[in-house]
C-alpha cells in the first residue's frame, strides 16, 4: 500500500457537487492499494501514519503526532500511486489492485485509523472525486509498506 500524506489546515471531497468528507487541521491519505497488499500493509501504514510526527511542538519542532494533537484525518482511494509510467506516455495501472480487493482494504483502514480515535472522513470509493486541501508547510510525505521489508540505510 501506499499513502501520499499531507499535513493540512482544512481539506474536503466532493462528490457530484456534494460535500463527502471534510476536516480541519489534520492529515489528508491520499491512498493507493495494490493487487498484492494485504490487511498488514493497512495495519503498517495506518501506525505509520497516526504516530509520524508531523505537527510542531511549541519550539516548531517536528514533535507531535496526529494522535498527540487529535488530527482529523481525510482518506481518499488513490489508485493512480501505482501507476507505472517508466514506459510510453499513458500511465499503466496493471499493479493496482482490482475493485473489491482495493475496496475491502481500503474500509479496513479506514477502521483502522477509527479504532486509533481518530476523527476520520473519507471519500467515495470509485468515484469520482474534487479533492480541496489547503497544505500546510507544505508538508508532503509518500508511505509505502513495502519499506517494511527493505533494509535500512545506514
Amino acid at each position: 500500500m501506499r499513502a501520499l500524506v499531507q499535513r493540512v489546515t482544512k481539506a474536503s471531497v466532493a462528490v457530484d457537487g456534494e460535500t463527502a468528507g471534510e476536516i480541519g487541521p489534520g492529515l489528508v491519505v491520499l491512498l493507493g492499494v495494490s493487487k498484492e497488499d494485504d490487511e498488514a500493509d493497512a495495519e503498517y501504514l495506518v501506525e505509520k501514519t497516526a504516530n509520524l510526527r508531523v505537527f510542531a511542538d511549541d519550539e516548531n519542532r517536528f514533535n507531535r503526532s496526529a494522535l498527540d494533537i487529535g488530527a482529523e484525518v481525510l482518506v481518499v482511494s488513490q489508485f493512480t500511486l501505482y501507476a507505472e509510467t517508466r514506459k510510453g506516455r499513458r500511465p499503466d495501472f496493471n499493479q493496482a489492485a482490482g475493485p473489491e480487493d482495493a475496496k475491502r482494504l481500503y474500509e479496513h483502514t479506514v477502521r483502522l485509523f477509527r479504532d486509533k480515535g481518530l476523527k476520520v472522513a473519507t471519500g467515495r470509493f470509485q468515484e469520482h472525486m474534487l479533492v480541496s486541501l489547503e497544505n500546510d508547510g507544505p508538508v508532503t510525505l509518500m508511505l509505502d509498506s513495502a519499506d517494511r521489508q527493505r533494509p535500512r540505510r545506514s
